[in-house]
């Protein structure tokens, strides 16, 4: 950074700015509660068993535990893509309006959840249900170490509740499936050929804004070689909307990829997949108790609003420190 050609690049200038702000969100809190850690020793041998001075150790020492825990989780977060923001998709299976509604109801969880930590969120793509809810949704969330903190909620997510929608009051199972990929930077080559390309132009259905639904601003790319379609109606114009699009493709390409490889080295090695689709990582009950349970952690609680509310730090942590089979 001292170099007289530092800032000859912006991008590059940037980069290296970003890369010491991850060194010293990695270092700085651990020195701070090391040096935390001799302050308190230190009182605690001048308390002289001083109750009031003891009581106030105690409460920096809880304190301190719960600093030491982040330190710790920010340990794992150590993945080549964990630092990277996230292109977050979820889509309502079979049950109508019902999962439609809990498609919904997820999305409003995980928007709640990455406001909370300051993160920027984006709508991509949405597609409303017949009748209530959401068929499918794309985010795009901006932050540190998003991808990390988010890997562990790709999957399906089970609710059992007594329906809104019927009558009857019964109750009713529904499924969500939630996607999570790393936005690949531009310094990983993904090869996209023009002519594996279809690209469609349409009028965005959205809420509004100025051009929004006046022009044939919306975008879809279909990669024809792989059938995966990548859509972007959200931004005011057909030039935005592409470039968001194409950079959705490439970490999707990327992710499609990366699946290949892991499922022929698999192959050859004589192991078996988890097919993700039908692996129901999370279950959450409203009816006839409240509980919300990891299936693979076996991380509980019965605080249900909480959790949709956007509370779910117990069980993205849970799963970072989750040892692999």
């Amino acid at each position: 950074m001292t170099a007289q050609d530092f800032w000859n690049d912006t991008a590059a200038a940037n980069k290296v700015l970003a890369e010491l702000r991850y060194a010293k969100s990695c270092v700085e809190p651990y020195e701070k509660s090391l040096k935390k850690l001799a302050d308190l020793k230190e009182l605690s041998e001048m308390s002289s068993g001083d109750e009031e001075m003891l009581g106030q150790i105690e409460a920096e020492l809880a304190t301190l535990e719960q600093e030491v825990q982040k330190v710790e989780i920010s340990a794992f977060l150590s993945g080549q893509f964990d630092r990277n923001n996230v292109i977050f998709s979820i889509n309502a299976g079979a049950g109508g309006t019902e999962s439609c509604d809990w498609a919904n109801m997820l999305l409003r969880m995980y928007i709640r959840w990455a406001e909370n930590k300051g993160f920027k969120v984006h709508t991509v793509d949405i597609l409303g249900g017949e009748e209530a809810g959401i068929k499918n949704a794309t985010l795009r969330i901006e932050g540190e170490m998003v991808y990390g903190l988010l890997k562990g909620e790709k999957g399906v997510h089970r609710l059992v509740r007594i329906s809104p929608f019927d009558s009857n009051k019964r109750r009713h199972t529904s499924f969500a499936s939630v996607d999570v990929i790393p936005e690949i930077e531009d310094d990983i080559e993904v090869d996209i050929k023009p002519e594996d390309l279809r690209i469609d132009v349409f009028r965005s259905s959205g809420p509004g804004g100025q051009s929004v639904n006046t022009t044939d601003s919306a975008v879809r790319f279909t990669h024809l070689e792989t059938g995966i379609v990548v859509a972007c109606q959200t931004e005011r114009s057909q030039l935005q909307n592409r470039q968001v699009a194409m950079k959705i493709l490439r970490a999707r390409l990327y992710e499609h990829r990366k699946k290949e490889q892991d499922a022929r080295m698999a192959k050859e090695h004589g192991t078996k997949q988890k097919i993700e689709w039908g692996s129901q990582i999370r279950s959450y009950v409203m009816q006839p108790y409240l509980m919300v349970k990891d299936h693979r952690t076996d991380v509980e609680t019965s605080n249900v609003q909480k959790v949709m509310d956007g509370d779910i730090d117990i069980f993205t942590e849970a799963f970072l420190r989750m040892k692999p089979e």
